[in-house]
């Protein structure tokens, strides 16, 4: 099966060149390397530059965005598709990774065996790790039955039926909630920890609360499901500032009628798909709450 990656790039000096080796490491290398730069300020696109002169298989290219703004969401979505657009057609599996984080050796050759042992898989990944005190440790944002923005990997059959990620804050919870909707498994392997070298929402703290109550807007929670899952994420950080940060980015879109990013069949599939993992969690049964 030929595999492609697409990484979307900006001011990543420090790190993507441990992403680029570790990928060069990887015991199948992939069909396709395209490396998109976000308008980096930095050392960025020169380093992305003298591994595409040594390397066929690696492709750069800009974004084609004049914003200097690290944004989560749709502008790196944006980026993406840039990439993706750029890609041979005659590709199996396609990655969407993040520019600074290191693979184990053998994470696309057990992802690819993973796809190759049922159909109807449609998205698998490994875990994040981060640093802390000396240690790599599971980054506790998610629980281990998801697969993180940073290390996206879709079947072309499930790519195309969901359409793609979503250029949408949320885009990285909805699509595989969209999968789930037209009838494809999510896959986690647990044993391949990937590490990445920044935390989550490093660059855009700030702003990461209330975008991602707009993500819950846009995927059509409503807000009982919002407040919930709004607590959640607040009682995980230990932060009520985080909690209101996240319910005013829900009614900011709320209160101006914002469009949704899915059809109401989706959004009611999410729905109740969400309800179910709460009433799960509050009965204490097994179950896979994204």
């Amino acid at each position: 099966m030929n595999y492609s990656i697409v990484i979307p790039v900006h001011n990543e000096e420090k790190y993507i060149e441990d992403t680029i080796q570790s990928i060069l490491g990887q015991t199948l290398l992939p069909f396709e390397l395209v490396l998109v730069d976000d308008n980096s300020t930095d050392l960025t696109a020169s380093i992305i530059q003298r591994y595409a002169k040594e390397y066929s298989f690696i492709k750069p290219i800009h974004s084609g965005s004049k914003s200097e703004a690290h944004e989560p969401g749709s502008k790196i979505i944006n980026a993406f598709y840039k990439g993706f657009d750029e890609l041979n057609p005659n590709w199996d599996i396609v990655a969407k990774l993040d520019a600074d984080i290191i693979l184990p050796k053998n994470y696309f050759e057990e992802l690819i065996k993973t796809f190759q042992s049922d159909k109807q898989i449609g998205m698998v990944g490994g875990i994040i790790l981060i640093q802390k005190d000396g240690e790599w440790i599971f980054e506790d944002i998610k629980n281990k039955n998801f697969i993180r923005g940073a290390l996206k990997t879709y079947s072309k059959e499930c790519f195309e039926k969901i359409g793609g990620p979503r250029k949408s804050i949320g885009w990285d919870t909805l699509d595989e909630l969209l999968a789930k909707y037209y009838g494809f498994k999510v896959k986690v392997l647990p044993e391949l920890e990937v590490r990445l070298q920044k935390p989550t929402g490093t660059d855009y703290k700030k702003q990461h609360g209330y975008k991602l109550g707009q993500g819950f807007y846009k995927m059509d929670y409503r807000f009982i499901i919002s407040l919930i899952s709004a607590l959640k994420v607040g009682w995980k950080r230990k932060s009520l500032r985080f909690f209101w940060s996240v319910m005013q980015g829900y009614f900011s879109q709320f209160s101006s009628s914002a469009p949704k990013i899915v059809n109401k069949e989706e959004g009611k599939f999410i729905r109740s798909y969400r309800r179910k993992g709460i009433y799960d969690k509050i009965f204490f049964r097994n179950s896979y709450v994204l």
